[in-house]
């Protein structure tokens, strides 16, 4: 299964899952959210897996504009506000198959790399 990383080049989080599958030399795809935004079957496929779309924004942004528009949108504009905003987002987003994690999630990570390791 394909491992992948959503975020950004500036985001310290992401970096440091990045790190953690380097370090364990596991192959991944990074995917830069300032240069391509997630697609929105993507997006859908995460947001479900992490117990919807509450969970992937990014509360604590520093665009307090843009967290403010899109709490009084209905779900659908949420979810194209947020495709386009990357600093609205809670990253890593990390894919692994099917599942998924925003943030860090060092614990679920690891058990991913042993199934990787396992020819899972």
């Amino acid at each position: 299964m394909a491992l992948q990383i959503f975020g950004t080049k500036k985001c310290k989080d992401t970096k440091k899952a990045q790190r953690f599958f380097k370090e364990r030399g596991l192959d991944f795809q990074f995917v830069d959210l300032t240069q391509k935004e997630l697609s929105k079957g993507e997006f859908r496929s995460v947001a479900q897996y992490v117990g919807g779309l509450e969970e992937m924004v990014n509360w604590e942004s520093k665009d307090k504009d843009g967290l403010a528009h899109i709490q009084y949108r209905v779900e659908e504009q949420r979810e194209e506000i947020l495709r386009e905003s990357p600093e609205l987002l809670k990253t890593p987003i990390v894919r692994f198959g099917k599942k998924a994690t925003v943030g860090l999630a060092e614990k679920v990570w690891k058990e991913w790399a042993q199934e990787m390791k396992n020819g899972k």
